[in-house]
């Protein structure tokens, strides 16, 4: 894989994708739809996915492509290939929170490698470097002219005064008991895949998971993070989280630094 290609291309898409993302967002009303699971779907959703898979599909036609709005991709087979949620966070997307992202990446061998997540809304996008290393981009996000960034890293956790970050939307006992196990300095929420990044920047320590995701929702966000020094474990046997798994579910998870202490579930 020729990563500088690859990393160049998945960012400008995620730029594109988020442009399209933000025009609809403006719009003072949109459709939403139920998909099969009853989860949301948009406009944004679908165009966004129209331009990051088309692109794709141009710069890699024989790589293995996977992306959440194309449900005939949901049965490829491999442990190698391109993975994509064009739009996580619909439900922040559609109550207007603004919690959203833009998610592509490469798993090679089962594990994320190379990512990039696009918050439009907030400005903020964070990817993998061709030689690994992950970044946060600031400045005007020109499509093909890279603009200013700074390494990212994660923290050297005090382990009896934790940051946990956890989902806005998805948050319930379970987490709560979980999270109840360490010492917490404070915890802040956030949607999409923006928790990994949190976690990828030292922003916070710990990111458990305790709630259904699949493999979309979580590639670029954990690639992030792995190129931060961050680790994502499977809640159940703390084994690292791997991907090409059937049907692209994942377990439950915990994403965090590595100094953190981790607790048994």
């Amino acid at each position: 894989m020729d990563y500088e290609k690859l990393v160049a291309e998945m960012r400008r898409l995620a730029l594109e994708a988020g442009d399209k993302i933000m025009e609809i967002y403006g719009q003072n009303d949109f459709e939403v739809k139920s998909k099969s699971d009853d989860s949301p779907v948009t406009a944004a959703d679908e165009a966004a996915d129209a331009i990051i898979s088309e692109g794709l599909r141009r710069a890699f036609p024989d790589m293995m492509l996977v992306t959440e709005e194309q449900s005939v991709t949901h049965t490829a087979k491999g442990d190698t290939f391109l993975i994509v949620d064009p739009l996580d966070g619909t439900k922040e997307f559609v109550h207007r929170r603004g919690d959203f992202t833009v998610n592509i990446a490469l798993v090679e061998g089962g594990v994320p490698t190379r990512g990039v997540v696009y918050a439009p809304a907030k400005s903020r996008m964070f990817f993998t470097q061709a030689d690994g290393q992950s970044v946060e981009e600031t400045g005007d996000f020109a499509k093909d002219q890279l603009g200013e960034t700074k390494a990212i890293s994660v923290s050297d956790p005090d382990n009896s005064a934790l940051m946990v970050v956890a989902s806005k939307s998805h948050r319930d006992q379970a987490t709560d008991d979980y999270i109840g196990k360490y010492g917490v300095r404070d915890m802040t929420s956030a949607g999409s895949s923006l928790k990994f990044c949190l976690v990828a920047t030292g922003e916070a320590d710990l990111y458990p998971r305790l709630g259904r995701t699949m493999e979309w929702d979580t590639a670029a966000g954990h690639a992030v993070l792995n190129g931060a020094g961050g680790d994502v474990v499977r809640f159940d046997d703390l084994t690292p989280l791997t991907y090409g798994k059937e049907d692209f579910a994942n377990p439950f998870f915990i994403a965090h630094a590595p100094g953190v202490d981790l607790k048994a579930g």
